[in-house]
């Protein structure tokens, strides 16, 4: 299942108590979903009643623990160095051009790059994913081919 806020959502006591920072429990599945909060966070979810819900949410968040700032992991092991991930990231074709034409990424001004016949993540901080803009961009997962990125 995709983690969304709408799933986390679905498991939340719904109280909108404000016990938490959020103001509604819609807001504080929008933060576990981004990986700003921690199921432990909500009070109400913590209760007695709510045990088999908080044991799914710590699950459908527990990937997020693995993944950068941007909710994206790289498999290497999956990876076959295609390269589609450096020819579909904004990023990359807009810091060199050529990226898009099948051309290797040089720079240090890409997120991709394919060294030794396998796709690297070289520079998150420049994904359009990263804090503080966060856009909700999925090419790179979309186009990669053996499912070696993934976005959560």
């Amino acid at each position: 299942m995709k983690l969304n806020p709408m799933n986390l959502y679905n498991l939340l006591p719904k109280t909108n108590c404000r016990l938490c920072d959020a103001k509604t429990c819609m807001a504080f599945a929008t933060k576990l979903a981004l990986g700003d909060v921690s199921p432990d966070d909500c009070p109400p979810l913590l209760e007695s009643g709510f045990e088999k819900n908080l044991e799914k949410v710590r699950e459908m968040v527990a990937p997020l623990q693995d993944a950068a700032e941007t909710g994206i992991t790289l498999d290497e092991d999956k990876c076959t160095g295609c390269g589609n991930c450096v020819v579909v990231c904004p990023v990359d074709v807009a810091a060199e051009p050529s990226t898009g034409f099948g051309k290797a990424a040089r720079s240090e001004s890409t997120v991709f790059r394919v060294e030794n016949g396998i796709s690297k993540i070289i520079n998150l901080e420049l994904c359009r994913r990263f804090p503080p803009d966060r856009l909700n961009c999925l090419v790179c997962e979309q186009y990669c081919c053996t499912d070696a990125i993934k976005i959560w």
